[in-house]
């Protein structure tokens, strides 16, 4: 058995695409941090059930709310702006049961997969565009793993921290986030936020030199040594704004040290 997660918040101008990418898991939940639009109505309208808690500024703790919740063997995490390709989703299912038949053949078999969770490759989207190159395009997360094979950790820019070996999907998953650059200034505003006071939390400083070479350095990295020009005008702008999300982190930073 396989359960969905997906974690939403008035998304719903996307999460209709979601759920239809993952209507052939056995279990689909929604933890949805009480959204004011249609979002939940659409989830429960998929036949998936929606479980409303509030974020608090913690990614990680939503996603271990999922974990609590979700009955199946394997569990997959998808965000309320992803899809899941159909190739993707038979490789999945692949996996799974060919994992699944080598444990209950374990004496038979020498060769036991024993692999807990796996790494999955996201394809980006920004402005009607794939992005190729840049800082998105390199991008791979640990999104399905066994029940009990660990915790997220970290309240943004979160991570499942498991347990046991894991392998990498071939297929990717599909991103489509920030529909204009003002929803994409919105999003990383709320974000560098949360990451600034985890920062601040666990003792990073902040200073004038960082809050210049921190922009600086990352839109050279995206946009020059990952070939994010080759992307033409979305790859410029992808650069810009992840510069400014590095800016915004560094600036939040500096002023609540200052604080202290």
């Amino acid at each position: 058995m396989i359960s969905a997660v997906i974690l939403s918040k008035n998304n719903a101008s996307t999460i209709q695409r979601t759920l239809v990418s993952v209507a052939w898991c056995d279990e689909i939940i929604c933890i949805d941090d009480f959204s004011s639009d249609r979002t939940a109505g659409i989830v429960r309208k998929n036949k998936a059930d929606v479980l409303q808690r509030h974020l608090n500024d913690d990614f990680a703790a939503q996603r271990n709310f999922g974990l609590e919740n979700a009955r199946g063997e394997w569990i997959l995490f998808v965000d309320s702006d992803e899809v899941v390709s159909r190739e993707l989703k038979e490789e999945i299912l692949e996996k799974i049961t060919n994992h699944n038949f080598q444990i209950t053949k374990k004496s038979q078999i020498s060769n036991t997969n024993t692999t807990s969770g796996f790494y999955i490759k996201r394809k980006d989207f920004f402005l009607g565009r794939e992005l190729r190159h840049g800082e998105t395009a390199h991008v791979t997360l640990l999104r399905l793993a066994k029940r009990g094979a660990g915790i997220w950790k970290r309240p943004v820019h979160e991570y499942w921290d498991i347990n046991g070996t894991t392998d990498t999907l071939e297929n990717p998953l599909l991103h489509y986030p920030h529909t204009d650059v003002a929803q994409f200034i919105t999003e990383i505003n709320r974000y560098t936020t949360i990451n600034a006071h985890y920062l601040n939390k666990n003792g990073v400083r902040s200073n004038l030199f960082a809050i210049v070479a921190y922009p600086a350095g990352k839109f050279f990295q995206n946009y020059f040594l990952r070939l994010g020009f080759l992307d033409n005008t979305p790859g410029c702008i992808m650069a810009i704004l992840m510069s400014f999300h590095s800016f915004l982190t560094r600036a939040k930073l500096f002023i609540l040290n200052r604080m202290l």
